[in-house]
C-alpha cells in the first residue's frame, strides 16, 4: 500500500490526525529573498544591462546577439510547426476560456438614493498586464490561454509575456497559445528579473500594472516584494486535488484524477474522501497498478507516499462537507449520485468539479474557468485568477445643493469630531455655514 495516510473517522486519534494533515507542510520555501533584492536593484538601477548580464549568468543565452524580444515572424514559425489537431484543440480550448471569463465582466452601477445623491461605482481595465510563463522545454499552452485571456477580455491595452528561454529553447506552442490569446509582445527573459522588468520598466520593456502566472522560488519572491508597486494574482503553491468518493465508483477513475495531481511535482498533495474501507483499497490498489505505468510515476509515487492522504467516513453525503470545508482545497471532485446536494454545503474551494463524467484535469485545459487557483488552503479568503484581477472599480457621488444641505450637516460634526476641521470647512463653505473649528476674529 503506497499511501502512508490512512484516516478513518470511527478511530478515537482521528481528529488529531485530521489536524496534521491539514497543517502538513508540502514545501520548504528556499531562503532567496536577499539575492532576489539585490536583482531586483540591479534590474532597477541597470535596466537593459542588468537584463543582459542576468539572462547570460542563469539561461545561457547572449542577449547582445539574440533579440530580446521574440519577432512576429518567430512567433509564425513556431505556430506553423505545432500539429494542426493541437492548433485545433488550443482554439477551441481559447474560445471557450474567452466566453466564460465574458460572463464574469461586471456592470457599472448608478442610482439617486433617497436624499436626492447620485451614486454608482464604474469599472474599467488596467492599463497593462504582464505574464510571467515557465520556459525551456516546459510545455504549458494553457497557463498562457488561462492567464493572457482574462486580461484581454477585460479590456486591458496591452498584454506583456516574459518567458525564459534557456540555451535559446522555447516551446513553440507556447508562443501559438500567447498569439491566440492576444499577447502582444514576448520577451525571452525569466526569473525574478523578468519580474522586476514588468514592475519598474527598462530601456526595453515598458512597466505593467499587473503581474500574474507561475514560476519558481525566484519568481514567486519576486512577486511579493514588487506587490505594491504592482498588482499581483497570488502566491501559488504546489497542486492539490481533493476527491469524495462513495463506493460505486470504478475505482482506476479515481486513482487517475488522485494522480493527474501528484504528477505535477512531489510536493503536489492527492487526496481521497470515501465512505467504504472496500473502496479505499480498491484505489490504492489502482494506484499503484497506474503508477507502472505513469511517464512521471517517479513524480507521482513521491507525492501520493509523502503526502497522499484517505480518510474514510460513514457517509460522504452526510459528513463530507465539513471536512472539506477546513480543506479547503485548490480541486474539488465530487464523485457522488448528487453531486449538486453536496455541492450545497461547500463553502471553501478553488473549484468545484461535479459528478463521475467531470474529473479535474478538463478544468486545466477546455473546461473554460480558470485553472489558476488558490492552493494551501486560501480558498478559505481568496478565489481564483479572474478578469477582475484585471480590472478595479471608482465610487461615483454627486451631489447638488439641495442633497448636500440633507447629508453635509452630519458629516460636518463628524469631521470636527475627528478634529479635521478643513475637511469640515470644504463642506460648510459650501452650505454657507460656520465652519468648525473657525476662530472668531471679530
Amino acid at each position: 500500500m503506497t499511501c502512508k495516510m490512512i484516516l478513518n473517522s470511527a478511530d478515537a486519534d482521528f481528529a488529531a490526525r485530521f489536524t496534521a494533515l491539514q497543517s502538513m507542510k508540502r514545501e520548504q520555501a528556499a531562503d532567496v529573498h536577499a539575492d532576489v533584492a539585490a536583482i531586483i536593484e540591479a534590474v532597477q538601477t541597470d535596466g537593459d544591462d542588468a537584463l543582459i548580464a542576468l539572462t547570460a549568468k542563469f539561461d545561457r543565452l547572449d542577449l547582445t546577439t539574440t533579440p530580446m524580444q521574440v519577432s512576429a515572424a518567430e512567433i509564425d514559425a513556431a505556430e506553423k510547426a505545432c500539429a494542426p489537431e493541437t492548433r485545433a484543440a488550443l482554439d477551441t480550448a481559447a474560445r471557450r476560456i474567452a466566453d466564460f471569463h465574458a460572463r464574469q465582466k461586471p456592470d457599472d452601477n448608478r442610482f439617486t438614493d433617497d436624499a436626492g445623491v447620485e451614486l454608482g461605482h464604474r469599472w474599467t481595465p488596467v492599463d497593462a498586464a504582464g505574464l510571467y510563463v515557465p520556459g525551456g522545454l516546459a510545455n504549458y499552452p494553457s497557463s498562457v490561454l488561462m492567464n493572457a485571456l482574462p486580461a484581454r477580455v477585460a479590456g486591458v491595452e496591452r498584454v506583456t509575456m516574459v518567458v525564459p528561454t534557456p540555451d535559446g529553447v522555447i516551446n513553440p506552442l507556447v508562443l501559438a497559445a500567447a498569439k491566440r490569446a492576444g499577447v502582444d509582445e514576448i520577451f525571452r527573459i525569466g526569473g525574478a528579473q523578468a519580474i522586476a522588468a514588468l514592475a519598474y520598466g527598462t530601456q526595453t520593456i515598458d512597466p505593467v500594472n499587473v503581474i500574474v502566472g507561475p514560476g519558481n522560488a525566484y519568481v514567486a519572491a519576486a512577486k511579493k516584494q514588487v506587490f505594491g508597486q504592482v498588482g499581483i494574482d497570488m502566491i501559488a503553491g504546489p497542486s492539490e486535488i481533493l476527491v469524495v468518493a462513495d463506493a460505486h465508483n470504478d475505482p482506476a477513475w479515481i486513482a487517475a484524477d488522485l494522480m493527474s495531481q501528484a504528477e505535477h511535482d512531489a510536493v503536489a498533495q492527492a487526496v481521497l474522501i470515501c465512505d467504504s474501507t472496500e473502496f479505499a483499497d480498491a484505489v490504492v490498489a489502482a494506484v499503484d497498478h497506474l503508477l507502472e505505468q505513469l511517464p512521471r510515476a517517479d513524480i507521482a509515487r513521491q507525492s501520493w507516499e509523502d503526502f497522499g492522504a484517505i480518510i474514510i467516513i460513514d457517509d460522504v453525503m452526510t459528513h463530507a462537507a465539513d471536512l472539506v470545508n477546513t480543506l479547503a482545497p485548490e480541486h474539488l471532485e465530487l464523485a457522488v449520485e448528487d453531486p449538486e446536494a453536496l455541492a450545497k454545503d461547500i463553502r471553501h474551494a478553488g473549484a468545484i468539479f461535479l459528478g463521475r463524467y467531470t474529473p479535474e484535469a478538463i478544468g486545466d485545459y477546455i473546461a473554460g474557468p480558470n485553472h489558476v487557483l488558490p492552493t494551501a488552503r486560501a480558498a478559505r479568503y481568496a478565489s481564483g485568477l479572474s478578469v477582475l484581477d484585471f480590472m478595479k472599480r471608482s465610487s461615483l457621488v454627486r451631489c447638488d445643493a439641495a442633497s448636500l444641505a440633507k447629508i453635509g450637516p452630519d458629516a460636518l460634526l463628524l469631521a470636527e469630531e475627528e478634529g479635521l476641521h478643513a475637511h469640515g470647512r470644504s463642506i460648510a463653505i459650501r452650505l454657507n455655514q460656520r465652519p468648525p473649528g473657525a476662530r472668531d476674529d471679530g
